[in-house]
């Protein structure tokens, strides 16, 4: 009985960053930016690579997914969101000593690349400055009725015989 089995490269991957982590080290992965789905800040590519310290402490968040690595990190003070597939993964290991693995690249089949449904990267949003005097009719009526229905507090006397 042959069956398809899922990469282990996830497994393998989590596994290293756990230790690495639990050993109270810092793990980096290398990651190969031609593989498809691959989202970094490309002005820090060398040599079709880019090294992550995918650390708690040096991103913002990070999910081990499935499938891929999402995460978001700052760079030159501008705050990233990547998205790394676990086959573009070359290397996991310990800034401090180099222990790890290094892992083979693994690219996606036309097949799945075409069966998979393009998911739009996650929006942003930005805070703006607002003038607090100015309001829409909405925002005066809702106004309105919250001081109409402010809660007050009164000092209720007891007489005690």
């Amino acid at each position: 009985m042959t069956s398809d089995m899922t990469s282990t490269k996830p497994y393998i991957v989590k596994a290293f960053y756990d230790w690495i982590s639990d050993n109270g080290l810092t793990p980096y992965i290398v990651v190969d930016v031609n593989v498809y789905g691959v989202m970094v800040p490309m002005s820090y590519v060398n040599d079709g690579q880019i090294v992550l310290n995918v650390s708690l402490s040096a991103v913002g968040s990070i999910a081990m997914g499935e499938d891929t690595i999402e995460l978001s990190a700052r760079f030159g003070g501008k705050l990233e969101h990547m998205s790394v597939p676990y086959g573009a993964v070359g290397a996991i290991y310990a800034k401090e000593n180099g222990a790890g693995t290094s892992l083979a690249i693994e690219h996606p089949d036309l097949d799945d690349i075409a069966e998979a449904p393009e998911q739009a990267p996650a929006k942003m949003s930005s805070v703006k400055a607002v003038d607090s005097q100015v309001k829409t009719s909405g925002e005066k009526q809702s106004a309105q009725a919250s001081k109409a229905k402010k809660p007050s507090l009164s000092v209720v006397k007891n007489k005690q015989d």
